[in-house]
């Protein structure tokens, strides 16, 4: 009996050592990370500087809280860049749990809308995330809400008697590794712009992310004398891709703050930030602050640009500013995880003419990409057409929405693969160029929205069937604002925004919202959007001219 137990134990043991070996987990590179620099910097936000052995206890205190909690194993994070986010991030994958990050900037009855879609077990906020907490979203949050301590990066339940206050995190978790996960667990849940009014959730699993990983690292191999900028939102999967490759090679993570944000030069500098993502946009914030002087970013090695088209112009203000550092643009819906083409800039090019950008560049590893007709068959070299992606790091599709990711989401060449909705082409070198969308949907400061979800809540604002919203200014290629039209009848432009500020998030609520008496239609009977932007063309240089 003994032999045969021993023999049994022996097995076991191997088992489990070989799912650890096997686990997915997407923090589990942190994790080695903390093994192997436990006292180097792993956060810093202000004067507060955390180790990777105390971001790592951290991390297991949150997860401590969320497994007794976890059945259906989503996890809601409301919140900001903020230390708290980075723990709920780590936490809730430490858990085996899937990160659901939630925009500050939704209206409390998109945020309740959410709750009910996605039947959370639990909720994290950080400091500005209670503030949102009201009477009615609490009613809609699942039992169990952890909100911030005084000691940065924890946590203790809203609530007396939720499944976390029973449960005693004062030992000392260290020994408790993450959870194994296998290749299909849904890793994080981010939602976008939908076109019928309600964002749609895109679903990326643990394979997804790290095949991503894995692609990207031969080329940036961050490592623990690095320092990156934590500038996006957390409901922005570009904070994600900064989270994991900064704490995937022991490098610091510096939080940028809102104020930071006003004067970014200045924090790169303060900082000796080495590696800096952001939207393109932010660089034309910072030459009008003034902080693009030549050679004044020194410290730089790497930089990404994502999220919007790059001029030319403002590649060429970068480069300048930081003479030390190399310059990738990258492309990528959501849906694909993250990005999956990328460009160098080598000083000249390569150029998308026809906008005055940056090309998007060459498929990362693993990755394929095609120009298609409109009957989905691929075009000679040149030509434009719908932008295709394949790859086994696409996500899994969209919560809840089963005809809209079998529309979207297809296989290509044996792959599973995206239809972008992305006008571009390839050029005979296989370098792509994007063109702009095939429907309306946009970037703007940084987050993807579809004009069909403003005119859907527009509608419902104004008591209008006609309403039609468009891009205005441009800059260039950079989109300025937006603007609303609604044709005219009982509800005045006034009590209009204050509704739509109840429905939409602050980045959607158009600049320019006007009641017209004639409504331009197309001669298919749709809103005509260019006879909308002619006409605020026309009056502004009708004017500059006066």
């Amino acid at each position: 009996m003994n032999l045969h137990f021993a023999q049994e134990m022996r097995f076991l043991l191997h088992i489990e050592t070989w799912e650890r070996m096997m686990n997915w987990n997407v923090v589990k590179r942190f994790a080695n990370a903390a093994s192997t620099y436990p006292d180097r910097p792993a956060l810093v936000a202000g004067t507060t500087r955390l180790s990777y052995n105390s971001l790592q206890q951290l991390a297991q205190g949150v997860s401590a809280q969320l497994r007794p909690a976890l059945r259906q194993g989503r996890v809601g994070v409301l919140g900001t860049r903020s230390i708290e986010v980075c723990a709920a991030f780590l936490g809730t994958a430490w858990a085996g749990g899937t990160y659901v990050p939630l925009g500050l900037n939704h209206p409390d009855a998109r945020l309740i809308s959410l709750f009910e879609l996605l039947e959370l077990d639990a909720l994290i906020v950080d400091r500005a995330g209670f503030m949102r907490l009201s009477p009615e979203i609490r009613r809609a949050a699942p039992p169990l809400i952890l909100v911030p301590e005084d000691e940065p990066g924890t946590f203790a339940p809203l609530e007396e008697g939720s499944p976390a206050a029973e449960q005693d995190t004062s030992g000392s978790p260290a020994v408790v590794g993450p959870a194994v996960v296998g290749p299909d667990h849904l890793a994080y849940i981010i939602f976008t712009s939908g076109t019928t009014g309600m964002p749609k959730g895109v679903m990326v699993n643990s394979r997804s992310i790290g095949l991503y990983l894995d692609a990207i690292h031969p080329w940036y191999e961050l490592g623990p004398e690095d320092r990156a900028a934590e500038t996006c939102e957390a409901n922005f999967d570009l904070s994600i891709h900064n989270m994991l490759t900064a704490w995937s090679g022991g490098a610091a993570l510096h939080i940028m703050r809102p104020l930071d944000m006003v004067s970014a030069a200045r924090f790169i500098r303060a900082n000796e930030i080495t590696t800096w993502l952001s939207v393109p946009s932010v660089v034309a914030l910072m030459r009008q602050a003034g902080g693009l002087a030549a050679g004044s970013l020194p410290s730089l090695r790497l930089t990404w640009f994502c999220g919007e088209p790059l001029s030319v112009q403002a590649v060429r203000d970068w480069s300048a500013a930081a003479p030390n550092s190399v310059i990738e643009n990258f492309y990528g819906p959501t849906e694909i995880t993250v990005a999956v083409l990328r460009q160098r800039w080598d000083g000249e090019g390569p150029v998308t003419r026809e906008r005055g950008i940056v090309a998007i560049g060459q498929p990362i590893d693993g990755v394929s990409a095609t120009i298609v007709d409109t009957a989905g068959n691929p075009v000679p070299d040149g030509i434009p057409g719908e932008i295709v992606l394949a790859a086994e790091q696409c996500s899994q599709g969209y919560f809840k929405l089963p005809e809209l990711t079998a529309e979207k989401f297809r296989t290509f060449g044996g792959k599973p693969g995206y239809l972008t909705g992305d006008r571009g082409y390839k050029d005979p070198d296989g370098v792509f160029h994007h063109l702009g969308r095939l429907d309306n949907q946009i970037k703007f400061k940084g987050h993807r929205i579809e004009l069909e979800e403003i005119d859907a809540r527009l509608r419902e604002a104004a008591e209008a069937e006609l309403v039609g919203t468009v891009i205005w200014p441009m800059t260039g290629d950079v989109v300025g604002g937006l603007a609303a039209f609604y044709k005219s009848g009982t509800v005045e432009p006034e009590q209009v925004r204050a509704r739509l500020r109840q429905l939409l998030p602050a980045y959607m609520v158009p600049d320019h919202l006007e009641a017209i008496a004639d409504m331009p239609l197309s001669s298919n009977g749709k809103v005509d959007r260019k006879a909308l932007v002619a006409m605020l063309d026309n009056r502004d240089q009708a004017r500059a001219a006066s």
